[in-house]
């Protein structure tokens, strides 16, 4: 059982603290404060077993805290479960970190049925440690030797069945 400690209805947020929105749609006969406790323990400090190394950290420090749980209007056994995170859980300037240490392992968790990150909120004391690309755009189009056109790094929909012409005016949309 995860609720204590993970589920924290009395916690605070804070500013220095990023803050996941995770629809949860629980297993049968497993309440909704339950669920959300897993999640944040799953994704932050805890473990579906105890460990040895537990008593080598402050998980009060580190760990993920459900702090509010409230259904979702007109879904039956759905509930946005909200998730504080302390900064310290993150490496610095790590996206990739974040994203896996938040969404990386809870998606197949026994005590749900379903679940979804539906929000995220981060703190700017963190977005501030995202060096972001050495160098501009102009850098770029220098290099490929590309102008007067976009430059994409994403997935066209529909990937298949355009032509070529009708592929370059969907580009340019």
């Amino acid at each position: 059982e995860y609720k204590l400690p993970y589920y924290t209805p009395e916690y605070e947020t804070k500013d220095t603290g990023t803050v996941a929105a995770f629809r949860v749609t629980p297993q049968p006969g497993v309440p909704s404060e339950e669920a959300g406790a897993a999640v944040a323990a799953e994704s932050s400090t805890g473990t579906w077993t105890t460990v040895w190394t537990d008593g080598l950290t402050s998980l009060d420090r580190y760990k993920g805290r459900c702090y509010n749980i409230e259904p979702v209007p007109g879904e039956e056994n759905q509930y946005i479960a909200y998730v504080a995170y302390p900064l310290d859980l993150f490496e610095e300037g790590s996206v990739t970190n974040m994203f896996t240490s938040i969404v990386g392992n809870v998606f197949g968790f026994k005590a749900l049925r379903a679940l979804r990150l539906e929000d995220l909120r981060i703190p700017p004391a963190y977005t501030k440690t995202f060096q972001g690309p050495p160098h501009g755009i102009q850098v770029e189009r220098d290099k490929l030797d590309k102008y007067g056109r976009p430059l994409l790094r994403c997935t066209i929909k529909p990937k298949f069945g355009l032509s070529p012409k009708n592929y370059g005016l969907t580009v340019y949309e």
